[in-house]
């Protein structure tokens, strides 16, 4: 096409000029709009925010990058929530509710006294451990206390979950219900500070630690009173703590009946009431036991009125999953009771008599450890659109119980579907779900929040797959830890975030991806910076920063290399010694140091030692070398704390001032040397001498033009100007105008016969022996001429010269005065 002359094509018509053609579309201005003609890749989810001194960038695509936070973007303090803002916060931290049709709402019965009792304690300041077993009703006794405790304090009742929480987890958990503090968390100074002056009930269920943690978290909240609901089998507190402590049992007999008739929404008949004393006393009076029961006596209902549910087929009149067992007649009119071991371990018959759904996400829980999927992701692992109606089913059954903002199942219930067979394929569906987590939380349309709160599930998918011995298992979990792990990050949930990494750390490992093993230390190395562990934070660099100097990851390297800096600057130790491969970019300094000048003799460190690295190919290179052991290796540069500046630009200076005085001696030397007068480099070649003679580039004995010997020594003219005499420097004999009165017998000539012809200045000498290499100024002869400092000189390399008829030395040999530029260096 012509450039000058454009077609209408161009213009967006077509060939013939009507103008009915398609008309190109513009790309959009703003590239963050979306231009359906032109679409773009996905971006990274890049969040910024603040952790004590410092501001995480999280970057999911070479590691999170952390560095001292601008003065303009601290954050301020942060604003105590008000009592809208809290009950908002709980609607939105507290478990979905279940699809389909609402369960019936249970009393408490036979909680009144330790109710009383657990209200009377809370209200004097008193904090309270309540013991009980699995299925015992903690939470719903709980959740009787909160209603009753909600105008005790000024900041309110809280409601935390210590399922898998830590003392630290439970600290900024309870930071975040009273604070609205969004992308920052305080390092642990402020945050102790900021949780000194909270004043609250605190209700912790599932608590899972004891001991010192638990007196750790008494002491840093001392205006909270706590209400801990926990099992028997979690660590005492101890001997010296004030803590109340209240057993929850189960309930009485005529209570488990009232409770089993709540359930039914009818009156049992003496058959059933019978059977449910038999179940109060193989259960303890369990109230969890109760609940399923009545599940049980629920779906015997519902079969005897149509037997075609639950998959009876009209046939036979048997369920298609025989859920009372090969013995057990379905007639359509009497159903039997369920046995007393079905009745005290009823997961199994209860989830024969569910749907398919159903069925396949209790198997999908097996495989997750107990952990059930939100679900809004159960249509996609089941398979079924209408799987979200599963969740109803589970928790109108009692198979589930609340855990934080999600659900689980029941106590016992994982032990006993396992032994029913739900659990043959568990490696299996582990890695579907990890498959769909890894898209799910690295897709931009879900927040990291999102992602925080299905932590539990996702850390579970990772856990199940490592080790494994399958095809691929570890290298999903590879995946589901490099997509959960910022998100984890940005949404504030640091103990996942740990989590996701050492898992992923090791499945990398098993796997052999040694670039994700890579960010998976790197990433460990920033997050025990963060939380003031330097001496794991270095450690977890440096074995990050060796990997990716392996895999020539330059941008990872150098986020390593400046994080490690930052640890070495932090820790106010010294500058760890690490090597530079080449090729690879220097450090950045930090914002408040102004950047050192760049120098051509003071390098330094910024690679670890851990890695494979080749030390010929980086070598760190010390401040006293010599000149020749400098020239051996490459520059790297030096990256870190003030002092180490400082000490490095004045061993520079220090180095020119020191090659300066040098270089002024060696002038002054050579002037005062009285056949080195009148000669210069620029002087040509007498006309009247032989063609044979070595040209004016080069000496023809092999010498160096600045009067070094090949061997390492130095040449002086000999005794009629055309010999040579061994010499321990550059600088020419006083007398060169004459032969030698008493030539030194162990400075032979070398026997060339002299041309005869006069010479403008004395030639070079060629070494016989290796000498020494004393200073400019030394001379195998007397001569009682003052001598400069000594220092050593170094052989500069010669051009080869194969001729051999030389009679005289070159005219353009001569002593020239050394520059600044080419100076030995002073040690």
């Amino acid at each position: 096409m012509d450039p000058t002359h454009r077609g209408p094509e161009q213009y967006g018509r077509d060939k013939d000029g009507s103008g009915e053609g398609p008309v190109r579309r513009r790309p959009a201005r703003d590239q963050l709009a979306p231009d359906p003609g032109h679409p773009t890749p996905p971006q990274a989810r890049v969040v910024r925010l603040i952790s004590g001194e410092y501001l995480l960038t999280v970057n999911p695509v070479d590691g999170s990058e952390v560095e001292l936070c601008p003065p303009g973007e601290q954050p301020g303090p942060p604003a105590r929530r008000t009592a809208a803002g809290r009950a908002d916060r709980e609607r939105a931290t507290a478990p979905p509710v279940p699809p389909g049709p609402p369960a019936p709402q249970l009393p408490l019965l036979e909680r009144a006294q330790e109710r009383e009792r657990l209200v009377r304690l809370l209200a004097q300041g008193r904090s309270v451990r309540l013991t009980g077993p699995a299925g015992s009703g903690r939470t719903a006794l709980l959740d009787a206390v909160a209603a009753d405790c909600a105008d005790l304090a000024p900041d309110g009742v809280v409601r935390l979950s210590g399922y898998r929480r830590t003392a630290t987890d439970v600290l900024y958990g309870l930071f975040e219900a009273v604070h609205d503090s969004p992308l920052h968390r305080p390092d642990r100074a402020g945050l102790l500070e900021k949780v000194r002056s909270i004043g609250a009930v605190v209700l912790l269920d599932d608590l899972e630690f004891g001991g010192a943690a638990l007196e750790e978290l008494l002491d840093a909240t001392p205006e909270c009173a706590f209400l801990f609901a926990t099992v028997p089998d979690v660590a005492a507190p101890s001997t010296e703590s004030l803590l109340e402590e209240v057993f929850l049992g189960g309930l009485g007999r005529s209570a488990a009946v009232d409770l089993l008739e709540r359930v039914v929404e009818r009156p049992l008949t003496e058959e059933e009431a019978n059977w449910a004393g038999d179940l109060w006393f193989e259960s303890e009076g369990l109230p969890l036991r109760f609940v399923q029961a009545g599940a049980l006596l629920r779906q015997r209902d519902m079969l005897r009125t149509d037997p075609e549910a639950y998959g009876v087929s009209g046939g036979d009149g048997r369920p298609a999953e025989a859920p009372f067992g090969h013995d057990q007649n379905v007639d359509g009119v009497h159903i039997p009771l369920p046995s007393l071991g079905e009745g005290a371990a009823p997961a199994a018959l209860l989830a024969s008599r569910l749907s398919a759904s159903a069925r396949d996400t209790l198997r999908f829980a097996v495989a997750l450890g107990g952990e059930v999927p939100h679900q809004a992701h159960l249509p996609a692992l089941v398979g079924d659109t209408h799987a979200d109606a599963a969740l109803g089913e589970l928790a109108g059954c009692g198979l589930l119980s609340p855990a934080g903002p999600r659900y689980r199942l029941a106590a016992g219930v994982v032990t006993q579907l396992e032994a029913a067979g739900y659990g043959e394929d568990v490696t299996d569906r582990a890695r579907t779900v990890a498959q769909h987590y890894a898209w799910w939380a690295g897709h931009p349309s879900v927040t990291p929040e999102r992602v925080a709160a299905e932590g539990d599930a996702v850390v579970a998918a990772m856990a199940q797959l490592v080790p494994g011995d399958g095809a691929g298992q570890t290298s999903v979990a590879v995946l589901l830890a490099r997509s959960a792990s910022p998100a984890f990050a940005a949404g504030l949930h640091w103990g996942a975030w740990e989590r996701a990494l050492r898992i992923g750390q090791e499945a990398a490992r098993i796997a052999g991806e040694v670039a994700e093993e890579a960010y998976f230390h790197h990433e460990l190395g920033i997050l025990a910076l963060l939380t003031g562990n330097p001496d794991r934070a270095r450690a977890e660099l440096e074995t990050s920063i060796g990997m990716r100097g392996v895999l020539a990851d330059k941008s990872g390297a150098v986020a390593g290399r400046r994080a490690l800096a930052l640890v070495a600057d932090r820790s106010r130790g010294p500058l760890p010694l690490v090597l530079t491969p080449p090729g690879d970019e220097l450090p950045v300094p930090r914002a408040e140091e102004p950047p050192a000048a760049p120098t051509r003799a003071t390098p330094s460190v910024t690679q670890t030692l851990s890695g494979p690295y080749d030390v010929a190919a980086a070598t760190v290179i010390s401040p006293q070398g010599t000149s020749k052991e400098a020239g051996k290796g490459r520059f790297a540069a030096l990256a870190g704390a003030r002092r180490n500046l400082v000490a490095t630009a004045a061993g520079v200076l220090l180095t020119g001032v020191l090659g300066t005085v040098v270089a002024l001696g060696l002038t002054s030397g050579d002037d005062d040397v009285p056949g080195n007068r009148g000669v210069t480099t620029e002087q040509s070649q007498n006309q009247d001498d032989g063609g044979d003679e070595a040209p004016a580039d080069g000496p023809a004995d092999g010498s160096t033009p600045g009067g070094t010997a090949p061997g390492g020594g130095t040449s002086t003219p000999g005794p009629s100007g055309g010999g040579t005499t061994p010499s321990g420097s550059g600088t020419p004999s006083p007398d060169s105008s004459g032969p030698s009165d008493t030539p030194s017998s162990d400075t032979p000539s070398s026997g060339r016969p002299s041309s005869g012809k006069p010479t403008r200045s004395p030639g070079p000498t060629k070494s016989s022996t290796p000498t020494k290499s004393p200073g400019p100024s030394e001379s195998p002869t007397d001569t009682g001429s003052p001598t400069p400092t000594d220092t050593a000189t170094e052989p500069e390399p010669s051009s080869p010269d194969t001729s051999d008829s030389a009679s005289g030395p070159s005219s353009s040999s001569s002593s020239s005065t050394p520059s600044a530029e080419s100076s030995p260096m002073v040690a």
